[in-house]
């Protein structure tokens, strides 16, 4: 791919065969319909390809009127384009040409049988390829309107949610992701390595990249001091909470910028599926308008739903696989993550697609979209698993699909690929110890705990498409019930049940006798339900292998604090053998890192015993600090250990593939962009805040960010 995408107009030869192809398929359609069906019939195979040529030129003309009011009406409407459109237009053109012999009734099923067949032979021929795709995106793209700015380039931002740098340098050394590998052999553009700060995490990394700070975000979720709740940073309410509270309003995307798919707005003016502005924007128009454009053509509809159930049918059988080759590490994969993942790898990808595509087509300057495929395959599949590298190379050949559609846009795009953090292995800590960290922390202080570590980012996905859709009428009724059920999903407190029965660990020789003696409920307290409630003095919270403990309250408790309530607790899980360290902060306001054989005083440096950072790479101590220093940061972070042989760390969720705390290649994410964008770059990114300013930098080159300066 050339450094930049070279628009183009004008009618090509690829668009007459393609138009060819079609009318072919049409008229063949018809005659298997005229074959099958009683009462229809045409006077000759000619009729039929006049019906054909018909129903095209139809298409030209009812089709818009179609998505537009379908668009206005709601996604009852969008459905029911899918499902009738191309039924509507055909029986209009059955109508218009002569020498069809037909009643009305068989008309009518005639249409429905030609649209059928029509669609096999489409799917057949080109859905479920990037032609199709392509096919039913690219006459509109072709339509593009027209700029005041042509000469200033827009730059199409395309995040692949938690893929890490090694995997990625290795799809592109074995040709598994052919449009990147070319695209950098050709010395067009450049790849390189960026470290994400502490946590690991989507928020973290999406709110500093987009908004220019990591300030608020400690984790994937949190108990908010402030409001005495835990914060979920993709559920709508929340992030719309966390963006209201940091934002400057000179995010990456505030000039003439558009949010895709993305936790937060970046202070875009428009923002589409969008976390933190789905309760505001519910129900785009613009959403349903693009969606009904791409599955008013059987390519686009029959697409989506093969790829859709699909999914559900390589997961179920993926998932199987693995148990019956007994693959370690792995977890349980039940029927919700199946549907979950044929969301947010089918429908939304292909949604997020169309979006796109008409955001080119209209010329917006910065366009920021996020896809989830990889991450979600990889968390219950594994990093390097078959069906994650497959999830790659259909990211792979989306960015093929997203510069072809470029190409007919009315201003030159850069496109910039980045990822927001990577991902580690290993088999998760209730799996390998018998035990959560929520129940370790109960056997240690003697009460019970509100423990929160059911795994919910895909749920937030689904959430945000349900909730996008949730505008009124029958089908915003069930999606509205369909977004309350996912909000509490994602709220309610878990007990973690280990994905697969293994022997628990012994535990380790310094444990103290709290360690040993289960927990008993106090005199005259009843015994709360699995998983704690919110009256219980302690809330522990899994994101990925990092552990946040929290005291319920407004105040920030320093390690002599808990050591005087509870003398067992630091020591306990500090000299568990799962933990790598442990880390808060003193009295005098040090920060310091505890681990099993010594403690590390983070600000000076000083080492008592063994310094329990020292596997986690030299920059363990500097994004530590960073995150301890943060006001939302809990009483205690606990890191799981991290394998020296395999890199395997050990989730506190029920994930096998995880990110959030150090350890791994969590830490270690992608930034490739056209290479004179990204040349002179600093020596070392460390954190999303500093990439922000990188990205600004690429918008400045680009002509973009006339109004608007750096973030100091």
């Amino acid at each position: 791919m050339p450094t930049s995408v070279n628009r183009t107009r004008g009618v090509r030869v690829t668009d007459l065969a393609r138009l060819a192809v079609a009318w072919a398929a049409s008229t063949v359609a018809l005659i298997i319909t005229g074959a099958l069906l009683p009462g229809f019939s045409a006077t000759s195979w000619w009729a039929y390809a006049a019906v054909a040529a018909a129903a095209g030129v139809a298409g030209l003309v009812l089709r818009p009127a179609l998505v537009e009011i379908s668009a206005r009406v709601g996604w009852t409407g969008v459905i029911l384009t899918a499902l009738i459109g191309q039924a509507l237009i055909m029986y209009v053109a059955i109508r218009l040409v002569p020498g069809i012999e037909s009643t009305v009734w068989t008309a009518i099923a005639a249409t429905w049988v030609s649209a059928i067949v029509g669609t096999l032979i489409s799917w057949a021929t080109t859905a479920g390829t990037d032609d199709g795709l392509i096919t039913s995106l690219a006459g509109r793209a072709r339509r593009p309107e027209t700029v005041s700015d042509p000469a200033v380039d827009g730059v199409l931002f395309v995040q692949l949610d938690g893929v890490p740098f090694p995997v990625l340098q290795w799809a592109v050394q074995s040709g598994a992701v052919p449009h990147i590998r070319r695209w950098l052999t050709s010395g067009d553009y450049n790849i390189r390595e960026w470290t994400p700060q502490l946590p690991c995490t989507t928020p973290a990394s999406q709110f500093g990249i987009l908004h220019g700070t990591v300030d608020g975000i400690p984790a994937f979720r949190w108990y908010d001091r402030e409001l005495g709740r835990v914060l979920v940073a993709n559920r709508p309410a929340d992030a719309r909470v966390i963006e209201e509270r940091h934002s400057t309003g000179l995010g990456l995307l505030c000039d003439d910028g558009v949010s895709i798919s993305n936790l937060f707005t970046g202070d875009a003016p428009r923002s589409l599926l969008t976390m933190s502005r789905v309760e505001v924007g519910r129900g785009s128009t613009q959403t349903r308008r693009a969606f009904a454009w791409f599955f008013a053509s059987p390519n686009g509809f029959m697409r989506s739903f093969t790829r859709t159930v699909g999914e559900i049918l390589k997961e179920r059988w993926q998932a199987r696989r693995q148990v019956k080759r007994n693959l370690d590490p792995r977890v349980h994969r039940d029927w919700t993550f199946a549907l979950v993942r044929a969301v947010t790898n089918a429908l939304l990808r292909d949604l997020n697609t169309a979006l796109v595509a008409e955001e080119l087509r209209r010329g917006t300057k910065c366009i920021y979209v996020d896809y989830v495929d990889y991450d979600e395959i990889a968390h219950h599949a594994g990093v390097f698993r078959p069906e994650s590298l497959a999830a790659l190379d259909g990211l792979d050949r989306t960015l093929g699909s997203l510069a072809q559609l470029a190409a007919a846009a009315p201003r030159r795009y850069r496109l910039v690929v980045l990822s927001d953090h990577g991902q580690s292995q290993g088999t998760p800590f209730a799996d390998r110890y018998g035990q959560s960290l929520g129940d370790l922390c109960e056997e240690l202080i003697h009460e019970r705990v509100q423990n929160v570590d059911a795994s919910v980012e895909g749920l937030g996905r689904a959430d945000s498409l349900a909730g996008d859709i949730a505008a009124g009428g029958m089908t915003g009724k069930l999606a509205a019930r369909a977004d309350e059920v996912l909000t509490r999903a994602q709220q309610t407190p878990s007990r973690q049940t280990p994905s697969r029965q293994t022997p628990a660990q012994p535990k380790p020789a310094q444990q103290t006798p709290a360690q040993q003696t289960p927990a008993q409920p106090s005199p005259g307290q009843q015994t709360p339900p699995p998983g704690g409630t919110e009256e219980d003095p302690v809330v522990v919270l899994g994101s990925g292998n990092l552990g946040l403990v929290y005291v319920r309250g407004d105040r920030r408790w320093t390690l002599q604090d808990l050591e005087r309530e509870w003398p067992a607790l630091i020591p306990g899980l500090a000299g568990h053998p799962g933990v790598g360290f442990v880390a808060g902060i003193d009295e005098d306001g040090q920060q310091w890192a505890i681990g099993s054989a010594g403690r590390i005083n983070i600000a000076s440096g000083a080492v008592e015993g063994t310094d329990p950072l020292a596997t986690f790479g030299t920059h363990a101590a500097r994004v530590l600090r960073r995150a301890l220093m943060l006001p939302e940061a809990p009483d205690l972070y606990v890191n799981s250990t991290v394998d020296p042989v395999t890199d395997d760390v050990a989730a506190f969720e029920g994930l096998v593939g995880s990110h959030g705390g150090l350890g791994g290649w969590q830490d270690r994410a992608v930034l490739l962009g056209p290479a004179d964008l990204m040349a002179g770059l600093p020596e070392r990114i460390e954190g999303a805040d500093e990439l922000h300013r990188v990205l600004v930098g690429m918008l400045v080159a680009s002509g973009q960010r006339t109004a608007t300066a750096f973030r100091g």
